[in-house]
């Protein structure tokens, strides 16, 4: 077969294209390298050609079979975690942490965030009851609107900078916090 047949590099027998040959190469070698290379590109296409065949001839075979690319993916994520599970990291990292959950100090540290969870829990409880008992003072005073009263205005200034404080400033917001004549909570 011709070199031109095959989109070969030579361009004339012998001659790579460039003129030259490399350094330590002569013009037999070179020619028999470039019928090599020729014949290794040609098993390349063909093995491609194979590879698209077979291709095909699976995809046609999973379509009869009823398999989805969905169930294709869900199987290879099901084989993955199996995979991962039986991995030595994985049952170390297993066994460390149970390990952990029945260790003295992560029971004690368990013990100790359950205690302050319904302290917190308790102390919220207790300030919504003074919360609640305060809006109650504030409706029973003797002012016609209750929602103007020095009182009301004085707790809506508190809340406002309490507000500010914890949730910092809003978007279109001014860099200063709001005005406030009195100390926060």
């Amino acid at each position: 077969m011709e070199s031109s047949e095959h989109g070969s590099s030579m361009s004339s027998p012998g001659v790579a294209i460039g003129g030259t040959l490399p350094p330590g190469i002569t013009e037999e070698e070179a020619e028999e390298m470039q019928v090599e290379l020729i014949k290794v590109e040609d098993e390349i296409q063909t093995l491609r050609q194979v590879l698209v065949a077979k291709e095909r001839h699976a995809a046609e075979l999973k379509r009869r079979l009823g398999i989805s690319p969905l169930s294709e993916i869900k199987q290879n994520l099901t084989k993955g975690w199996h995979e991962v599970q039986c991995s030595n990291a994985y049952l170390t990292a297993s066994s460390t942490l149970e390990d952990i959950g029945r260790s003295d100090a992560y029971k004690r540290t368990q013990e100790t965030l359950s205690q302050a969870g319904q302290m917190t829990s308790a102390a919220l409880s207790s300030m919504g009851s003074v919360i609640r008992n305060r809006f109650g003072e504030m409706r029973a005073l003797p002012y016609s609107n209750s929602g103007n009263s020095p009182s009301f205005k004085s707790f809506e200034d508190k809340v406002d900078n309490m507000k500010y404080k914890v949730m910092g400033r809003s978007n279109g917001e001014s860099d200063h916090s709001p005005p406030s004549n009195n100390a926060p909570f």
